[in-house]
C-alpha cells in the first residue's frame, strides 16, 4: 500500500476486477499524509478501471449516504447491530453483548465472530458499488418491517465480508468508521487523484501522469492549489454533478479542475457551507486587524444560522450552517419570504439567523428559548416560539452569484432585493465606523439588546465570502472575550463523576474532550462543575443515564488520574466558557502542538448551554485550543514572538 505519487495502485484492481471496499481498511495503519497518498493512488486506479465506482469510494471513505441537505440516514442502533451480528454468526446476543463491553468496539467482536461462522457456500466477493448501494437502501428503508428488513440486509454483507471487512461494515453501519480519514483528508486525496490521472482520457498502457517532469515541490504546489479549487466547490456545491457529471461523464477533453467552479456552481436549493468568524479580545485588536480597511459592525445574534434559498419555481427552503434540511421546521419563516421580498426577486440564497421573538414585549428571546421549537415537521397552527429572521447576506441573485463580489456590494443588493417587516424579516443592525469609542458603545448596546456581541468584517478590501472558511475577514467580539479568554469552546461529555453533599442522586462534575479530526479522537480537556443550574443537573442526568459505557471508547484520549466514576458515549456538545488555559501533563487536548510532552486544559470552565445544533465531531478541535492558549496575553508576554498568523 505504500505507492509513491504517480504509481497508481492497479494490481488492487486487477486481483479483484472491481473496486474493493476492504481496501479502505489499509489507511488505519498509516499517518495521515500517507493515508491521503494511499487513498490518491486508489482513486486513480478507480478512474482507470472503473469509474462508476469513484463516487461510492469517495462516499464510503466519508462514511456518508449523500450531502447533508438530504438527510439520508442508516438509522442502524447499536443494539440492532448486535442482533444482526448473533444471527449472522450462530452466536448468543448476550454473549455479543458482554464482548462489546469488554472491547468497546463492535466492529473488534464482529470480526472475531466471523472467523468462528461456517458457511457451506462462500458468497460472491464485496466490491464498494454493492456496499454503497446496499448502505443507501437501508437508509430509504421505513415502516413497520424496516427494522427487520434491515437486519436481513446487513446479515447478507455479514456473510459475504472476508478478513477485515466485518470490522469496517459494522463500524460503517454504527457511524464511526474511523480509519484516520477526515474529510479534508479525502477532498485532499480526491484532488491528487484527479490532477494526476485526470478522468474522460483514453489511458495508454503507461497511464497518465499529469505531474511527470515537475520537481517534488512543484508537483506538490500545484496539487495544493488544485485541491484548494475542488475543496471550495465542494463546500459550495457537493452533490452527484461533482463526481457524476464532471469527473465521470465530464467534458471530453478534460477541462482540468481550474474549470470545475464554471460548470458545477452554486445553486439554490444545494446549501453552501457558510463562513465563519475569528474571535477577537478587543476593540484595539480590531483596529489593529483592520488597518485602514473600512469595515463594518454588525449585531452577532444568538440564534440559530438560516440559509435561507428562494428557487425558480417560488419553492422556498431553509438549511443548517451544517447544510440540513430545516425547512420544515421553520414553516412561519416560508409563509413570509413573499411578503418580503421584492417582485424583481425570482432566484436567491440568504444568510441570515432565526431567532427567537416575544411579539408582546418586541425583544429577542435567548437561544435556549429557540431550542423548545419543534424540530421537524412542524405544523403553523402549533408553532409557541415565534422568531425574528435577522439577514446579513446575499450569497445568490437571479442567476448570478455573489461570493465573489465585495460585502458592500452584496449588503446593498440584499437592501434593495428584501423589504423589512419588524419581528418577521430585519436586517441585521449594524454601522460603519471606525470610531474605537463609537464601536465600544455599539458593543454595549448589542449586549442590551439580548444579542451576544458584534460581527465585525471588511467591507471592500478582501470582504468576498469565503465559503466554509474560518476568516480573519470576520472577527466576531463578545462582550465575554473582553475579559480572559477569547472565545467559548464547544466540547463533548465523555463521563461523569457522582455527585455528593446536595448533589447526591445526580451527576457532580463531567469530563469534557475536544474532537481531533485527524486522528479521529476525543481528547480530554477538564473536568467542569460550575455554571449548572438545579434543572441543568437533573436534565443532564436524565439524558447522559441513558449513554452510559461499561468501558471508555479506544478513541478516547484520556489520562488514568482523571478517569471518571462513569464513562458516556460522545452524543452531546456543550458550550464552555473559561478564565484561561493552561498546559497539562495529564489533559490530552493539542497534545504536541504547544508543548511536547504537554497537552492544554481549561482553567475554571464553566457550563453555559447545549448545542444541539452541533454533532460531536464538530466540537472545538485540539488546534482551536492551541490557537487560543497562544493568543493569551501572559503567554505572548513570555517572549513567544512567533508571528500569531501562522497558526492559523
Amino acid at each position: 500500500m505504500g505507492c509513491n505519487l504517480g504509481q497508481p495502485v492497479f494490481y488492487c484492481s486487477v486481483i479483484f476486477p472491481s473496486t474493493l471496499f476492504y481496501i479502505l481498511i489499509a489507511f488505519l495503519f498509516f499517518a495521515r499524509l500517507r493515508n491521503i497518498e494511499t487513498l490518491s493512488n486508489l482513486l486513480r486506479s478507480v478512474i482507470v478501471l472503473s469509474p462508476e465506482d469513484l463516487l461510492c469510494c469517495v462516499y464510503l471513505c466519508l462514511n456518508q449516504l449523500g450531502p447533508a441537505y438530504m438527510g439520508l440516514e442508516l438509522g442502524v442502533g447499536e443494539t440492532v447491530l448486535m442482533k444482526a451480528v448473533a444471527q449472522a454468526t450462530g452466536r448468543q446476543l448476550d454473549k455479543i453483548k458482554a464482548e462489546a463491553a469488554e472491547k468497546g468496539d463492535l466492529g473488534l467482536v464482529a470480526e472475531s465472530s466471523r472467523n468462528n461462522q461456517r458457511i457451506m457456500f462462500q458468497p460472491a466477493n464485496l466490491i464498494a458499488g454493492g456496499v454503497f448501494n446496499k448502505l443507501k437502501d437501508i437508509g430509504n428503508m421505513s415502516g413497520n418491517s424496516a427494522m427487520n428488513k434491515k437486519i436481513d440486509i446487513i446479515k447478507g454483507l455479514f456473510v459475504a465480508c472476508r478478513f477485515s471487512e466485518a470490522r469496517y461494515i459494522v463500524r460503517s453501519l454504527a457511524g464511526k468508521l474511523r480509519i484516520g480519514l477526515a474529510e479534508q483528508s479525502v477532498l485532499a486525496a480526491l484532488s491528487q487523484a484527479v490532477c494526476l490521472t485526470p478522468p474522460g482520457q483514453d489511458f495508454p498502457p503507461a497511464v497518465i501522469d499529469a505531474g511527470k517532469g515537475m520537481s517534488a515541490e512543484n508537483q506538490k504546489a500545484w496539487i495544493e492549489e488544485k485541491s484548494l479549487i475542488l475543496k471550495q466547490t465542494y463546500c459550495a456545491i457537493w452533490d452527484k454533478r461533482l463526481c457524476e457529471f464532471y469527473f465521470l461523464n465530464g467534458f471530453v477533453p478534460f477541462e482540468g479542475i481550474d474549470e470545475l467552479p464554471n460548470h458545477c456552481k452554486l445553486t439554490p436549493g444545494v446549501p453552501l457551507r457558510p463562513m465563519l468568524a475569528h474571535p477577537t479580545k478587543g476593540v484595539g485588536e480590531v483596529m489593529k486587524r483592520f488597518d485602514e480597511a473600512a469595515f463594518t459592525c454588525e449585531y452577532k445574534y444568538d440564534g440559530e444560522r438560516a440559509q435561507i434559498h428562494i428557487l425558480e419555481n417560488g419553492e422556498v427552503r431553509i438549511f443548517s450552517r451544517n447544510q440540513e434540511d430545516n425547512t420544515t421546521k421553520y414553516p412561519d419563516i416560508i409563509s413570509r419570504i413573499p411578503t418580503v421580498k421584492n417582485e424583481s426577486v425570482v432566484s436567491c440564497v440568504l444568510d441570515s439567523e432565526a431567532v427567537a421573538w416575544d411579539r408582546e414585549k418586541k425583544q429577542i428571546q435567548p437561544f435556549q428559548v429557540l431550542t423548545t421549537r419543534k424540530r421537524k415537521d412542524v405544523a403553523a397552527a402549533d408553532i409557541k416560539v415565534q422568531v425574528c429572521v435577522y439577514a446579513f447576506d446575499l450569497l445568490y441573485l437571479n442567476g448570478e452569484s455573489l461570493v465573489k463580489q465585495p460585502l458592500s456590494c452584496r449588503r446593498a443588493l440584499l437592501k434593495e432585493s428584501f423589504q423589512e417587516k419588524e419581528g418577521e424579516f430585519v436586517f441585521a443592525r449594524a454601522i460603519d465606523s471606525d470610531n474605537t469609542d463609537a464601536i465600544a458603545e455599539f458593543l454595549e448596546q448589542s449586549v442590551r439588546d439580548s444579542c451576544e456581541g458584534l460581527m465585525v468584517k471588511t467591507l471592500e478590501k478582501d470582504a468576498t465570502y469565503e465559503i466554509a472558511k474560518r476568516s480573519h475577514n470576520w472577527l466576531k467580539l463578545k462582550k465575554d472575550y473582553l475579559d480572559g479568554v477569547g472565545d467559548t469552546m464547544d466540547l463533548c461529555v465523555i463521563g461523569a463523576y457522582l455527585g455528593k453533599g446536595k448533589r447526591t442522586g445526580t451527576y457532580g462534575g463531567f469530563l469534557l474532550a475536544c474532537y481531533d479530526e485527524d486522528n479521529e479522537e476525543f481528547q480530554s480537556v477538564c473536568k467542569i462543575g460550575t455554571g449548572f443550574k438545579d434543572e441543568d443537573l437533573e436534565q443532564h442526568y436524565k439524558f447522559l443515564k441513558e449513554h452510559i459505557l461499561p468501558n471508555p471508547r479506544p478513541y478516547y484520549r484520556v489520562d488514568q488520574s482523571t478517569e471518571p466514576d462513569l464513562w458516556l458515549d460522545a452524543v452531546q456538545v456543550w458550550e464552555v466558557k473559561c478564565a484561561d488555559l493552561s498546559l497539562s501533563p495529564i489533559y490530552k487536548a493539542g497534545m504536541g502542538l504547544c508543548d511536547p510532552e504537554k497537552g492544554i486544559s481549561l482553567r475554571f470552565p464553566r457550563f453555559l448551554r447545549i448545542r444541539d445544533d452541533k454533532k460531536p465531531e464538530e466540537a472545538t478541535s485540539g488546534g482551536q485550543i492551541a490557537d487560543l492558549y497562544r493568543k493569551q496575553q501572559v503567554v505572548q508576554n513570555q517572549g513567544d514572538k512567533a508571528d500569531l498568523e501562522d497558526y492559523y
